[in-house]
């Protein structure tokens, strides 16, 4: 087991591991920016690093600053969260060159999952269902109207290089294509440094699966079940639940089987999560995150089981488990973001004058703020996670309408407003929704 973890991400995430850390006996390290000295993950860790000014790319996005505080706190491990370099393979490389251990998979695993394009060719490979589209990057414009005639119109285009809905364009027809190729392309140099894009077949209201995995050193991959994650807002997840209400036993068993497929095709250890588009009994590789995921704690509830806790325990090379993972009930997540959803969800930053967080018997609450604390404007506008678990999908339902009336933050705007009127729509209760659920209810709202 390592004897100091080096936590290199901030906020909620930050203060998940440092509280694993403390759980498994291991020393924890928190860096920070100048605008989080208040911050909790710095409280509570066992040494803080101050790595630079608020700005990502001059703290928790800065390399050489973060290698420098695990070297002088004489760290034998580095844990990178979800988000910033959670995802870097140069990031990863470099922790290994250094003597360190990289807490997630093997540079070359992010790397080959991180090329999405890449990614879909090695699922293929491993015998896992694609949907149809380009063999790999797409030359130029010429060449995607061409993919796009022989695979047939709705197409999505992607960015090879990344995600959460940048460098992403729905297209209809030839003459879209034109004009959304090189837009598309442009945006996704901007946002990762890489404009090469793919297209595939677009599903109009699919459901977005995804299948947590765990891989370990002996060579075995274990699932935890599958999370429904198809509430989401400019290709954001805002609402997320586990076992999904639409899949059957018969489609978790093909979902899981083909997630350790991908994940052993790219000898993967840790946590990672791979995604799909589910239609009716058929299934689609979509990507994989070489992470932790915002959304595990669902997962967690559902398996009894401390994700985070057991990638460290993986990273350190103990043997996988034994045995069959058993679910038990149902769990929910609301993503709490501090943002206004009724202008077009845009932040909220400021001082949170009050917050009462909710309790009692099925609640969790992940979180890292306070009454008094500051929302900074240079970072992610996620404040908290509220998890509700019960016995079936009803009661957990009912916990959650329940936290989220108890659930008081004053001073800024948050989603909460907008997860209660959620959960009180009919179709949500029922299960029926799909990836354009949420644009139908707001544009049913106005």
């Amino acid at each position: 087991m390592f004897r100091k973890i080096l936590v290199a991400n901030r906020g909620e995430i930050a203060l998940r591991v440092i509280r694993a850390c403390k759980e498994l006996g291991v020393g924890s390290v928190a860096v920070y920016s100048q605008a989080d000295t208040d911050a909790l993950h710095v409280r509570f860790a066992d040494e803080a690093v101050c790595i630079g000014p608020p700005r990502s790319p001059d703290s928790y996005l800065n390399i050489p600053r973060i290698i420098s505080a695990a070297e002088i706190s004489n760290s034998d491990a580095i844990h990178p969260g979800y988000g910033f370099l959670a995802e870097s393979a140069e990031f990863a490389e470099i922790i290994i060159d250094s003597g360190m251990a990289f807490i997630g998979p093997s540079p070359e695993a992010i790397a080959l999952m991180g090329d999405k394009a890449l990614a879909r060719k090695a699922a293929a490979e491993a015998g896992a269902p694609i949907l149809p589209g380009s063999d790999g990057v797409i030359k130029d414009e010429k060449e995607a109207i061409f993919k796009a005639e022989e695979v047939g119109y709705p197409v999505i285009l992607k960015a090879a290089a990344g995600g959460g809905g940048k460098g992403m364009r729905i297209v209809r027809c030839a003459e879209e294509l034109s004009r959304s190729f090189a837009m598309a392309s442009v945006e996704a140099e901007m946002a990762f440094g890489n404009g090469g894009m793919y297209l595939e077949r677009f599903l109009e209201k699919p459901r977005h699966i995804e299948v947590q995995v765990m891989g370990y050193t002996d060579g075995n991959v274990v699932t935890f079940g599958e999370r429904e994650c198809s509430i989401q807002r400019r290709h954001q997840k805002l609402i997320e639940e586990s076992p999904s209400p639409v899949v059957s036993s018969k489609l978790r068993g093909e979902l899981c089987r083909a997630a350790v497929k991908i994940a052993r095709a790219a000898d993967y250890v840790g946590a990672g999560t791979v995604e799909f588009l589910v239609e009716d009994e058929d299934f689609y590789f979509m990507e994989m995150n070489t992470r932790i995921q915002v959304e595990h704690p669902v997962s967690e509830m559902v398996y009894s089981v401390d994700l985070v806790k057991e990638q460290i325990l993986a990273a350190a090379g103990r043997e996988s488990r034994k045995g069959e993972l058993l679910p038990r009930g149902h769990a929910i997540e609301c993503r709490i973001n501090a943002e206004d959803s009724e202008r077009g969800f845009t932040p909220s930053p400021g001082r949170i004058a009050d917050w009462h967080t909710p309790g009692g018997m099925g609640i969790r609450v992940d979180t890292h703020a306070y009454s008094g604390y500051e929302i900074s404007p240079y970072y992610d506008s996620l404040i908290a996670k509220l998890i509700s678990f019960g016995n079936n999908r009803q009661e957990a339902i009912l916990r959650m309408n329940r936290a989220l009336d108890e659930f008081a933050i004053e001073g800024v705007a948050t989603t909460i407003p907008l997860h209660k009127r959620i959960f009180a729509d009919e179709r949500f209760v029922a299960g029926d929704y799909h990836t354009a659920y949420l644009d139908e209810f707001l544009e049913g709202e106005g």
